[in-house]
């Protein structure tokens, strides 16, 4: 049955002011903004409740409770069952490779060799309109054989090789707004938003060509925010006249709350599940996030936190078994490493950290893992070559594994020190300017930056202050010597990227370490400052 063109939906905004023009008139047809407005008007109100929960749960973890394994769905932990039969071009996922979804970025991740290709329309891309509608376009080009591209200033030619990796779409999170539409007066979700046209106009188009509607979702936070995306699943694949079934997702396990509730979000997606994934970074900004407001969670040093230690290690054992017992995937998690120009010992210092990080993933269990620069998939690729010589390794299954509470809260060891305090106001300024800028994904000092590890930047700055941490040099943390360290990076920040934009995010992250309460997310404010 056709989906009626609501009349009350509008486009707002600058951006867009009067008629849609360009190529944005191929992706906000009526048609597809009338299947984004169905998503909205069945399914928004029970987002926005969800949210709320996220917010009464984190007043009793306040209180004194403690993240734990959910006592009421205790038989779904404790039974067997198994996810629906997973496509053939999803069997093999030992290198990922992720990044922004502009259309240069879109041509060369699927040409380099990587297994699958996750378009980033979250953590990697800054919500400008021109980035989202672009992305959908490039998207929409993949599958109608039209992804080409020629660079403005050397004037080389990109086109789409003869053997692409697998696509996948991470569309924002449940909490991220999309102003620039409205409906019947309501902002409608960037999840909906994204997920809603790239299915609507993509979905048969892949299918057609031996692939699928294949997605990435961040930042769960329990097994019922899984079950609405379930619910929007099936209503959405009826709406288009495609089986139950065969959209097929992958979710970011990149909360503590969720990280308890593998099984039951397994459950939720049975017959949609692709996998669950180990987003690292984000699961210590939510380590932080929902339980550094505590003196025993106090934080040491970013780099401190590695993997295969800790809550860290504990949590992706965790995924490995939990996936294996359910025929679902274990994905690893993100090398964000990139080479190191005209230096040869850093750069292959670098490599070397990477190789070993994807040697325990591939030791481990894990099915595959992400990187994000083409440089590092040979890298990546030549470790689950050798480590892991089948598709995959779903018959590592853990089985002699117990991994408790305490385990998956166990804190890593570590300092604080001047140079953390002031790394993390460097990467966190620097890349809150870029996002408002247009920017996502930013390379600084060696690593590919995001919106992730920004936010770890931000909440350990304002745990270390309002727990006043001490640091390894006998001084104690507090606003004046953050401001005062401040200042200082402020200088150099200014000479290497001078803009008006700089001293807006310097404003808004220094307001948002120095504040009372930690807030939820910095690209909620951050977002507003968008041209």
């Amino acid at each position: 049955m056709p989906l009626d063109v609501a009349a009350n939906i509008q486009i707002n905004g600058p951006v867009i002011p009067g008629e849609v023009g360009g190529r944005a008139v191929e992706i906000l047809t009526p048609e597809a903004l009338a299947f984004v407005a169905d998503l909205h008007r069945r399914f928004d109100a029970r987002r926005r409740e969800l949210l709320a929960a996220r917010t009464a749960r984190q007043a009793r973890f306040d209180a004194g409770e403690l993240p734990d394994f959910l006592p009421d769905t205790l038989d779904i932990r404790e039974n067997d069952w198994t996810v629906a039969p997973i496509p053939a071009d999803l069997q093999d996922r030992r290198v990922e490779i992720t990044g922004p979804v502009d259309r240069k970025m879109i041509i060369n991740a699927l040409n380099c060799g990587a297994k699958v290709f996750m378009a980033d329309f979250e953590d990697a891309t800054s919500p400008t309109w021109a980035n989202l509608i672009e992305g959908q376009v490039n998207l929409k080009d993949r599958w109608a054989g039209d992804l080409t591209h020629v660079d403005a200033k050397s004037g080389k030619s990109y086109a789409l090789g003869a053997n692409p990796a697998v696509l996948k779409i991470r569309p924002r999170g449940w909490h991220l707004p999309e102003r620039h539409m409205e409906v019947d007066g309501q902002v409608v979700s960037g999840a909906l938003f994204d997920f809603g046209l790239y299915l609507f106009h993509n979905a048969k188009a892949s299918l057609a060509q031996g692939s699928g509607p294949y997605f990435y979702l961040p930042k769960l936070e329990s097994h019922l925010e899984a079950r609405l995306w379930n619910e929007v699943f099936v209503h959405a694949q009826a709406a288009l006249g495609i089986p139950n079934g065969t959209i097929k997702a992958t979710v970011l396990i990149e909360t503590i709350p969720a990280a308890f509730e593998m099984d039951e979000i397994i459950f939720e997606l049975r017959d949609h599940m692709a996998g669950l994934n180990c987003g690292r970074w984000d699961y210590i900004f939510s380590f932080i996030k929902r339980l550094g407001r505590r003196a025993e969670f106090l934080t040491p040093d970013r780099s401190a936190m590695v993997m295969g230690k800790a809550f860290l290690g504990a949590y992706s054992l965790k995924l490995i078994q939990t996936c294996h017992r359910r025929g679902a995937f274990a994905m690893g998690g993100m090398a964000a490493q990139i080479p190191i120009k005209g230096d040869e010992a850093a750069n292959q210092a670098a490599f070397a950290k990477v190789r070993a990080d994807k040697e325990r993933e591939a030791g481990a269990g894990h099915d595959g893992t992400w990187v994000a620069h083409p440089d590092l998939v040979p890298v990546a690729m030549e470790v689950f070559d050798r480590l892991m010589p089948a598709p995959n390794q779903l018959n590592k299954r853990l089985t002699d594994l117990t991994i408790t509470q305490p385990q998956m809260l166990e804190l890593h060891d570590g300092v604080r020190t001047e140079a953390g305090v002031r790394e993390n106001i460097r990467v966190g300024v620097r890349y809150t300017q870029a996002w408002i800028e247009g920017r996502g994904a930013v390379p600084l000092y060696n690593l590919m930056e995001d919106a992730a590890t920004a936010e770890i930047c931000r909440t350990q700055l304002w745990q270390w202050i309002r727990l006043g941490a001490d640091l390894a040099d006998g001084r104690q943390m507090g606003s004046e010597l953050f401001i005062g360290m401040l200042t200082e990076e402020l200088t150099g920040l200014r000479r290497d990227f001078p803009s008006p934009r700089l001293e807006d995010a310097a404003l808004l992250f220094s307001r948002m370490v120095l504040a009372d309460t930690l807030e939820e997310f910095l690209t909620l404010p951050a977002y507003e400052l968008i041209a």
